[in-house]
């Protein structure tokens, strides 16, 4: 079980293997805890795909009978993003400007990774439209509250907001997010889950919907850091194995002086400091140090960066035919990419990859850098209704994320706190192809904080 009580992968797989569930078994408390009046599955699925999951499910169940089951995961039920393409349903992005598009006629490269091995998925989640905000509002379908405070309408973070609230929730056992700047990191961290960015050339882009073709990664969240590295090795088409073990005494950790420490809340600061306090006493050696070019990120990305060049010049014809349709706080944000001139972006693409060399050289010496996944504790719903509120969060929540995408990195989220504490996110990062070592680091910490 982990350690909010729910399964992880290798439990469910486990009572596969030993004929203590089916996969039809699995799926259709899936779709019971989806369709519960007093739950959130209305609000965290855009669309559920009820009659395919339980065919799938069947499908998965008569292989293991036949001992051809394609993985021990094979039946295990999973969310998508509704940002992927799924055959035979329409890919709207958290949107209603693509209402008019075709269903797609393929998977997407990444959905056909995880049927290939067996998983069965069960809907499409909701999100920030068109991926662009790091809180999880969407005015369209609603908002999922996050599972802390549920009384009060906290926000569960984007942009994967249904992707975390699935897996909260119990309606799906694992999801399928992105990460542009932070968009499986921080809803993982805003609710208690393990959120993994990887390397972003890792893991095929191929059928879904860009924010970011520079930044975008695609990534899960789950509820452990061993569930995250099953589906990361799924999704990256590498061989799922046992993450090699990583002792913690002599552990190199480099904690940034620079932008990751300003302005933390104190609920998130006293979560980080106790979850440091016990890597040192297990003998990591943590070093705080300033890391210059982390100041340089705010002014790289003054005029809109990487994310609003990239997604006005996918977005122009679709604003020009459908744009009244659009949450106004992401239309405004995507169209500032029209003011950046050809000079700017290159400007902007050569700033930034002296911005990884010297990111990169700096932090050699370590085996991760360790920062709060975000400043804040989830804001409420309701304190966010004005533009500088929404503004003022939004930016909290995607500072530190965004630093790691800047620098090309890859970087895990892991719970620094338990229920019933405040959910408080450890976020770790390494250079860009790290990432199975960062992996099997985020698993050792987390069982030393889990005990």
């Amino acid at each position: 079980m982990s350690s909010g009580g729910l399964p992880t992968l290798d439990g469910l797989a486990a009572d596969l293997a030993a004929g203590r569930t089916t996969s039809r078994a699995l799926v259709e408390e899936r779709l019971a805890r989806i369709a519960d009046p007093a739950g959130e599955g209305g609000r965290t699925f855009v669309q559920v795909d009820t009659k395919g999951a339980l065919a799938a499910a069947e499908a998965m169940d008569a292989l293991r009978g036949a001992g051809a089951a394609p993985s021990p995961y094979a039946g295990i039920p999973v969310s998508v993003k509704d940002l992927f393409d799924v055959v035979g349903q329409v890919t709207r992005a958290g949107s209603r400007a693509l209402d008019d598009a075709s269903a797609a006629t393929t998977d997407a490269v990444v959905v056909a990774r995880l049927r290939r091995a067996g998983f069965v998925v069960v809907g499409r989640t909701n999100m920030t439209e068109f991926a662009y905000s790091g809180l999880g509002i969407n005015p369209h379908y609603g908002t999922p509250r996050n599972p802390w405070r549920r009384e009060e309408g906290h926000v569960p973070g984007g942009s994967s907001s249904g992707a975390a609230v699935s897996v909260t929730d119990g309606m799906a056992h694992a999801a399928l997010g992105t990460d542009t700047g932070g968009s499986c990191r921080i809803p993982a961290a805003f609710t208690g889950l393990v959120g993994f960015k990887p390397t972003a050339r890792r893991v095929p882009l191929v059928g879904s919907v860009p924010l970011s073709t520079t930044l975008d990664s695609v990534g899960p969240i789950a509820r452990s850091t061993r569930c995250c590295a099953i589906m990361d090795a799924v999704l990256s088409d590498e061989a799922i194995e046992a993450l090699p073990e990583v002792p913690l005494d002599g552990l190199r950790l480099l904690l940034p002086e620079t932008v990751a420490l300003d302005g933390v809340e104190d609920a998130v600061a006293a979560a980080f400091d106790a979850a440091l306090t016990r890597l040192s006493r297990a003998g990591v050696r943590i070093t705080r140090a300033p890391v210059p070019e982390f100041a340089e990120v705010a002014a790289m990305n003054a005029l809109g960066g990487f994310t609003a060049a990239e997604s006005f010049a996918w977005h122009r014809p679709l604003l020009a035919r459908r744009g009244e349709d659009y949450d106004p706080r992401v239309s405004s944000r995507i169209r500032r990419g029209a003011s950046m001139s050809a000079a700017d972006y290159l400007d902007l693409a050569q700033a930034r990859a002296d911005f990884v060399r010297r990111v990169s050289a700096r932090i050699s010496g370590f085996d991760a850098v360790v920062m709060p996944t975000t400043p804040i504790l989830p804001p409420r719903i309701r304190d966010l209704e004005s533009e500088a509120a929404y503004t003022t969060a939004n930016l909290a929540a995607l500072r530190n994320p965004t630093l790691v995408n800047m620098m090309d990195g890859c970087s895990i989220s892991v719970p620094a706190a338990r229920p019933p504490e405040p959910p408080v996110g450890l976020m770790f990062a390494a250079a860009a192809g790290g990432d199975r070592r960062l992996l099997a680091l985020a698993a050792a910490v987390e069982a030393l904080l889990v005990t």
